[in-house]
């Protein structure tokens, strides 16, 4: 496999190998995960997630699964849902679980998880009546702390601006923003930018291509009614100057790059060319990235038999797989023959189809129907 560092003649580009991701995807969904992967466990939703995710963007979950999956998959994921003392949200696998009442304190929801158990049930055209949006809501609140920041999970010391972004998309998914305090997670989120533009998962942290997304994206998720809605009101024309040169600057522009750094003087990675995108997109800046250099380096990163890895040389994963195809799909400049059916939202990463499920089904004011 010596082959798979070799940059291909960028005069050609690569195709997109929409066949073998599909059934990448499918393949984790019906095995699991590999024996090397099992550290990942707890985390089965949320890869689970990603699988999906990438079945939705290539317009194949229809024609790639049979109705009992996908039913089976639905109930798998209802089964993680917990309601107990911290409220109702999702757990991240059964591994998890306990054999203690469900007050138990061992057994909590996390936000992560939560956020893709949604999504996933919206991909899965899940009717969401069962989500408990009471226990949701109390969920919410109490993850919250005093600085406006959000833990993991209720008991959890972890907080850092992903978190934040699970819970701005879980209420902006809800339409309903009253359980959470916005104008502390806002400051807190302004805490966390840095002198190079971007934003540290935390105060005081490196600037992150990933910390930079969450910040973004949750700043524009805040809705019209609040004082605080969108970053065009909380970065000022210097800022939102300094916040897209530094994205632009994590582009590689070396001959055999195009790819995107997390952070600044590392190397590119394939989660970053969505992360860094997207927050360009958001921006209203994604004009200005070189997309051919960029899918140039996500379609090298494509392995013969499926998934996408985060450079030409690692394994491929669900994580890097989804991301990179979003990142195609967000900054694709191919608008006669464009590679995706439908175009992604920045600010959930759901399908335009999906978002529009979730709103159908969660909003007071039902939207416009979604195709089924």
């Amino acid at each position: 496999m010596s082959d798979q560092a070799i940059v291909p003649d960028r005069q050609q580009q690569l195709p997109i190998y929409a066949k073998a991701h599909i059934s990448s995807a499918i393949r984790f969904l019906r095995q699991g995960l590999p024996r090397t992967g099992i550290d990942n466990d707890q985390a089965r939703l949320v890869i689970g997630f990603y699988c999906l995710a990438t079945l939705d963007i290539l317009d194949a979950l229809e024609s790639a699964s049979s109705e009992s999956e996908k039913e089976g998959w639905r109930s798998w994921i209802w089964a993680q849902q917990i309601r107990g003392i911290w409220g109702s949200g999702f757990r991240g696998s059964p591994g998890a679980a306990t054999n203690q009442p469900a007050s138990s304190e061992y057994d909590p929801p996390f936000l992560i998880m939560t956020y893709a158990a949604l999504l996933s049930l919206a991909i899965l055209r899940d009717p969401l009546t069962q989500l408990d949006r009471e226990g949701l809501r109390k969920y919410l609140k109490i993850s919250q702390r005093e600085d406006g920041s959000f833990k993991l999970f209720p008991t959890s010391e972890e907080y850092d601006l992903r978190m934040t972004y699970c819970a701005f998309s879980i209420c902006s998914m809800l339409d309903d923003w009253s359980s959470i305090n916005i104008p502390s997670a806002v400051t807190f989120i302004q805490s966390c930018r840095t002198y190079e533009g971007g934003y540290g998962q935390e105060p005081n942290n490196e600037a992150h291509g990933g910390s930079t997304y969450c910040a973004l994206a949750s700043l524009h998720l805040v809705p019209p009614s609040s004082n605080y809605a969108g970053s065009s009101a909380l970065l000022t024309p210097a800022q939102h100057a300094q916040t897209t040169r530094w994205l632009l600057h994590c582009q590689d522009a070396s001959e055999t790059g195009g790819g995107f750094a997390g952070r600044t003087n590392k190397v590119q990675d394939a989660c970053y060319c969505f992360w860094c995108g997207a927050s360009l997109d958001i921006l209203g800046m994604a004009q200005v990235v070189n997309a051919d250099a960029n899918a140039s380096f996500l379609l090298e990163c494509q392995f013969r038999f499926g998934g996408i890895r985060k450079d030409r040389v690692s394994n491929p994963d669900p994580y890097h797989t989804y991301l990179a195809l979003a990142s195609l799909n967000i900054l694709s400049k191919d608008t006669t023959n464009p590679p995706f059916e439908e175009a992604l939202d920045p600010l959930w990463n759901a399908r335009a189809s999906t978002q529009l499920w979730l709103k159908q089904r969660l909003h007071a004011t039902p939207a416009t129907a979604a195709p089924a």
